[in-house]
């Protein structure tokens, strides 16, 4: 198995903000492919409009630690930068079956 570490995070978004949220992910994602470890991103969007996640990203990263330190500097230079209502529920998860 690989040592990569798959980052789902799934997005309740709120009522009309569909468009904004995007482009929080997009601003975020920018950044995020920058850094090391950073492999790749998608951004998934729901079929059904009742989903209780309308949005759902998921990004591969060559390491824990790789993702781990991106936040932080994600953090750090981003700030709080949000989408009134917008929540996900990230965490990391690795493959153990293929």
């Amino acid at each position: 198995m690989s040592d990569q570490m798959i980052l789902i995070n799934p997005f309740n978004v709120p009522e009309g903000k569909l468009k904004e949220s995007i482009e929080y992910w997009e601003s975020h994602r920018d950044f995020m492919q920058l850094q090391p470890g950073y492999v790749s991103t998608k951004l998934h969007q729901s079929f059904s409009p009742d989903a209780r996640y309308q949005l759902a990203n998921v990004a591969i990263w060559e390491s824990r630690e790789s993702f781990h330190s991106a936040a932080e500097k994600m953090r750090r230079e981003l700030g709080h930068v949000e989408v009134e209502g917008l929540s996900g529920e990230p965490a990391l998860y690795q493959v153990i079956r293929e």
